[in-house]
Order: structure tokens, then C-alpha cells, then sequence
């Protein structure tokens, strides 16, 4: 066990002959029990700084593991949001290519339904346009005829045409009372 200031200034020296001189002995130790005491005192604060910092770096120690554990945690769960969002974008684009063949392959249809209405519109407008075309024909062929001439020679008078609506008026009311 180490000695204690007390222990120090406690301690009795036998007397010899010729020995120290007692008052240099007594300050000299008064001065030892001094600088120990001073001496034991920062050592208690150092051992107590020394604790209080064990404490501290154990409790640092401690959220270091916890931060090292939270880190990797949060790695895992990072790699799982990136794993995550692949699949999920792998199935948009999935989708979105279904959904596109869809697409085009609905306007590949109804672009054969048009192509083929378009041609056969042209069919008709042909047709139309052959019937049209012998219609005119044949009007302008009717209007090119004799006939026509002959109508201009016609003298008809007026009194022929009115003595004519007499006649079948009269004609029209006599079948009229035998009708009933």
C-alpha cells in the first residue's frame, strides 16, 4: 500500500550519532507531505477524468456500433429501394411496350380499314364518274338529234290548241257520268 501524507508526517527517525539536523528534516518533510498531497490529488482527478473518459469513449463506443449498425441497415434498405425500383421500372417498360405494340398495332388496322375504304372509293368515284359520263353523253346525243328541227316546224295555232283542251274536256266528263 502506498503511503499517505499522514504516514509521512507521522514517521519517527531514530537518533544516531551525529545525524541529520532534526528542523531540516522536519521542513524537508513538511515540503514531501506538501507536493504528495498535491500529487495524490491530481491523481485522484486524473483517475477521475480517467473514468469519466472510459465512460464517454464506452458510451461513443456504443453509437459508433449503433451507427455502423445503422449505416448497414440503411444500406441493405437502400439496395432493397434500388432492387425494388428496378423491378418496377423492368415492369413499366414492360407494360409500356405491350401497351405500344397495342398501339400500333390498332393503327396498323385501321390504317388497312382506311387504305382499303380509300381504294374503294376510288372504284366508285370511277364508276360514278363513267356513268356520269355516258349520262351527259347520251343527253348531249339527245340534244343533237333531228327531232328537235322538227319541233320548230310545227305551226300549231292557238285556236287548234284551244278547241283541242275542249275536246277532251268534254271527253273527261262524259266518262265521268257513265262512271257512276
Amino acid at each position: 500500500m502506498p503511503l499517505s501524507p499522514l504516514d509521512i508526517h507521522n514517521k519517527e527517525f531514530t537518533r544516531g550519532f551525529r545525524g541529520y539536523a532534526e528542523d531540516e528534516v522536519n521542513e524537508f518533510l513538511d515540503q514531501i507531505i506538501k507536493d504528495y498531497e498535491i500529487i495524490l490529488r491530481e491523481k485522484k482527478e486524473l483517475d477521475e477524468k480517467i473514468k469519466t473518459m472510459t465512460e464517454q469513449m464506452n458510451h461513443y463506443n456504443s453509437l459508433e456500433d449503433t451507427l455502423q449498425r445503422s449505416i448497414i441497415v440503411a444500406q441493405e434498405a437502400a439496395d432493397e429501394v434500388r432492387r425494388n425500383s428496378q423491378k418496377e421500372a423492368k415492369l413499366i417498360v414492360k407494360e409500356s411496350e405491350k401497351n405500344a405494340d397495342r398501339i400500333i398495332n390498332e393503327a396498323l388496322t385501321k390504317a388497312r380499314k382506311v387504305t382499303i375504304e380509300i381504294d374503294e372509293l376510288k372504284k366508285q368515284s370511277k364508276v360514278f364518274r363513267n356513268r356520269f359520263k355516258m349520262l351527259v353523253e347520251a343527253q348531249l346525243d339527245l340534244l343533237n338529234t333531228d327531232d328537235w328541227d322538227h319541233l320548230l316546224e310545227y305551226d300549231v295555232h292557238l285556236t287548234e290548241i284551244q278547241a283541242h283542251a275542249r275536246s277532251e274536256e268534254e271527253n273527261d266528263s262524259s266518262s265521268e257520268s257513265t262512271t257512276y
